[in-house]
């Protein structure tokens, strides 16, 4: 997974379906409006890899939402075998520990080398856009705030070899400012136009605030995928991101 280089690349479509035809529909539709298409566990349990090869047959480009958070030998098994069925993209969780992560990292690498293959993507997940303060201090209790808390994962995934992260569009700002490395890859997972309903989501952001705060990609779902006018809504929520990256651009040159 590269730096994106158009604001079409930016767009991580969620597939949050139930059946194959519904994926074939929308990538059809949307393949050329979009970067990457995410598959997440309902699609995953139901069709594993055929829905990964599915969206690959229709020229699109898959992002294996795993969310992988487990002891370290399950975990790195089961990415291994990811890199065996061409995975180029997936995520796992940094709340795993930095034992786990390094070692699914090198496991990964060293099953590519093996397959002669290019080593995927890594992502680390922080904390899931539905949590909001409350459930992270009195269920889980940790008394760092949201921002402190996400910031520390954000350090554990980049020391631990993870090629990025995904956080908000809030926490990308201290995440920027805190690892000096331009290539390491923040992927915003809540992202809603203005004019879209949050649904179930707390921390949630619109595309200009992800672009203008440093976020790489973001995912998006709902806004598009129920719209009455799919393509429509896509086109609009491009006009938004070309226009974000052109005032970061203007900012920079003030």
């Amino acid at each position: 997974m590269i730096k994106p280089e158009c604001p079409k690349d930016r767009i991580i479509l969620a597939l949050d379906v139930d059946t194959l035809d519904e994926v074939r529909e929308l990538v059809m539709e949307l393949k050329d409006y979009v970067g990457y298409f995410k598959i997440g566990l309902p699609l995953i349990v139901s069709y594993g890899f055929e829905a990964v090869r599915l969206i690959e047959e229709l020229g699109g480009r898959c992002y294996y939402d795993s969310k992988f958070h487990d002891i370290p030998n399950t975990v790195q098994k089961a990415c291994i075998n990811l890199v065996k069925n061409n995975i180029h993209l997936f995520n796992i969780h940094i709340q795993g520990g930095s034992k786990m992560i390094a070692g699914t990292v090198k496991a990964v690498k060293a099953a590519a080398k093996r397959l002669e293959k290019e080593p995927p993507v890594i992502l680390g997940v922080t904390l899931l856009s539905s949590f909001g303060q409350r459930t992270l201090t009195e269920e889980l209790c940790v008394e760092k705030s949201i921002e402190d808390y996400v910031l520390q994962l954000a350090k554990v995934a980049y020391d631990s070899g993870l090629d990025g992260v995904v956080a908000s569009a809030e926490e990308a700002k201290r995440i920027r400012k805190q690892i000096d490395n331009k290539d390491f890859i923040i992927v915003c997972p809540a992202t809603r136009p203005t004019w879209a309903s949050v649904n179930d989501q707390v921390r949630v952001d619109t595309p200009r605030d992800a672009i203008l705060s440093g976020v790489d990609y973001m995912v998006i779902g709902r806004p598009i995928t129920t719209a009455d006018d799919r393509v429509a809504a896509a086109k609009l929520i491009l006009d938004e991101v070309a226009t974000a990256l052109e005032d970061k651009d203007a900012a920079k040159v003030l």
